[in-house]
């Protein structure tokens, strides 16, 4: 899976949330709850996990994702973008100002290796 570049080369913390509702509009974070921080080498350690999430065909499940990681730099402002991952239908759909328009939307293999390592990463973080 590509994430932006630039904007993972400014990434400090990570902030995991568990959705509990799709946005009202695409350009919003999902609403949900932040179950975790990530920093450092755990910070780190997810993305890598991220960007090797190997590709997928799309299956359709009508985009149900119930977790999403919203990348920071060390402004902790504004997230530079936020990933959501929908384990059923193998889709990812991410936005941000650190986003171009080809990465907003990818698909991933939920079986292989990276993404169970990172569901349970998730899953750990709020059962």
């Amino acid at each position: 899976m590509q994430l932006p570049t630039e904007a993972v080369t400014a990434t400090v913390l990570i902030e995991v949330v568990r959705i509990s509702a799709l946005p009202a509009r695409r350009d919003v974070p999902y609403p949900g709850t932040a179950v975790a921080y990530w920093a450092g080498s755990e910070a780190a350690a997810a993305l890598a996990l991220i960007e090797n999430l190997p590709g997928s065909k799309q299956h359709r499940c009508g985009f149900s994702p119930g977790w999403s990681v919203r990348a920071y730099d060390d402004s902790l402002d504004q997230a530079l973008f936020e990933a959501a991952f929908c384990f059923t239908c193998h889709e990812v759909r991410m936005q941000g100002t650190a986003v171009p328009p080809a990465l907003a939307t990818q698909f991933f293999d939920p079986g292989a290796l990276p993404a169970r390592t990172l569901l349970s990463l998730f899953r750990k973080e709020a059962p």
